[in-house]
């Protein structure tokens, strides 16, 4: 019908049509808009570098995305491949957070000015450790569990050959472990890192690199994670592990004949460390995830990614499985000093030089 005819309607027609007409196109402007323009949650992509077990690190990456909405990218590193990565990125940061790791790596970030200040409404919930770690890291990090440094032995195997389990770190040096060792890189990990300072507080500099001295004849290999020692050990690989406690655990759960002790002489520890990238692109989105793991029931999760570390808030659940400090001697791990960049610098240039170029 030509726009002539319309005009020659009664008016009150031509304005129901006009106003129907209207309508029309409004609709398929929104329609049209709605095709052009994401969603909400479409645009929202959290940025997640995770440096827990995969397990516990998809568990977290699908727990938030279920709980908001919103897409977690994540990539899993250990930490101390996950510090160099931040490192090289500080001028176009690629992440948005970091959780998990061994927290010397994240005071390092912390005092490198890789990390963001931030104090969660939470920090009072959580344990004096972990609000102690978030005090050292100029609340550039916070703690998110508790883990101690053992080691591991194929029980099976020492059975077999009538053999002594080690008890403390001077009968790791015994001849017939020759081979039979593994430990992790500390360039690469961040629980080698931990046994590396553990020993420097135990023995002092010199006395700690004789003894790695004197190991690296019965180390078989040096391995890039610290859950790799372990694994090795489940494998029949290796006779011997350093590790922390709670990944030696997962293996005994997982049905291997891996038994743990703590060194006699008394061990480290690391606080698992969580820390917003300076500079992120979704700064808002990275406090969210923060808050989001702290939070005591998203803490009680770990069990079921078969994680046994102690959890950072006091109302979280501890798993039936994680090993309790109670009984085992620790020292007085000092997190200011070796999450120190010059101080972590210095060590592990010397590991690598001392120890490393000298590995079989």
């Amino acid at each position: 019908m030509s726009l002539f005819s319309r005009l020659r309607k009664p008016p009150r027609r031509f304005a129901i049509e006009c106003k129907n007409s209207l309508r029309m196109v409004a609709t398929a402007l929104a329609s049209a808009l709605c095709l052009a323009t994401p969603s909400a949650h479409a645009d929202e992509r959290l940025n997640l570098l995770c440096s827990a077990d995969l397990e516990w690190c998809q568990l977290m990456k699908n727990r938030f995305e279920q709980e908001t909405g919103v897409h977690v990218a994540m990539i899993r590193k250990s930490a101390g491949e996950a510090l160099a990565l931040v490192a090289a990125q500080r001028a176009h940061p690629q992440f948005d957070i970091w959780w998990a790791g061994s927290g010397d790596a994240h005071l390092q970030a912390a005092f490198e000015g890789l990390t963001q200040d931030y104090r969660s409404p939470q920090l009072a919930q959580l344990q004096p450790w972990a609000q102690r770690f978030a005090q050292v890291g100029r609340s550039r990090t916070v703690g998110i569990y508790q883990g101690v440094l053992g080691i591991g032995y194929d029980a099976d195997a020492l059975r077999r050959r009538q053999q002594t389990p080690p008890r403390c770190w001077s009968d790791l040096l015994a001849k017939s472990w020759r081979g039979e060792i593994q430990i992790a890189n500390p360039n690469a990990s961040g629980t080698a890192y931990v046994a590396l300072a553990t020993l420097v507080q135990l023995k002092g500099e010199d006395g700690a690199f004789d003894y790695l001295r004197r190991l690296n004849a019965n180390v078989s290999q040096y391995t890039s994670t610290g859950v790799g020692p372990g694994e090795a050990v489940s494998r029949g690989e290796a006779d011997v592990a350093v590790e922390f406690l709670h990944d030696l655990v997962k293996q005994r759960v997982a049905g291997f004949d891996i038994a743990t002790v703590t060194p006699c002489e008394g061990t480290g520890y690391e606080i698992g460390g969580m820390s917003l990238i300076a500079g992120a692109a979704h700064a808002a989105l990275a406090q969210r995830f923060y808050e989001f793991a702290l939070r005591a029931d998203v803490q009680s999760l770990a069990d079921k990614a078969h994680a046994y570390q102690i959890p950072s808030n006091r109302a979280a659940a501890i798993p039936a499985n994680a090993p309790r400090p109670e009984g085992i001697r620790l020292i007085d791990y000092d997190f200011a000093r070796f999450g120190d960049p010059a101080v972590r610098k210095h060590l592990l240039e010397r590991w690598t030089t001392e120890i490393y170029a000298h590995a079989h």
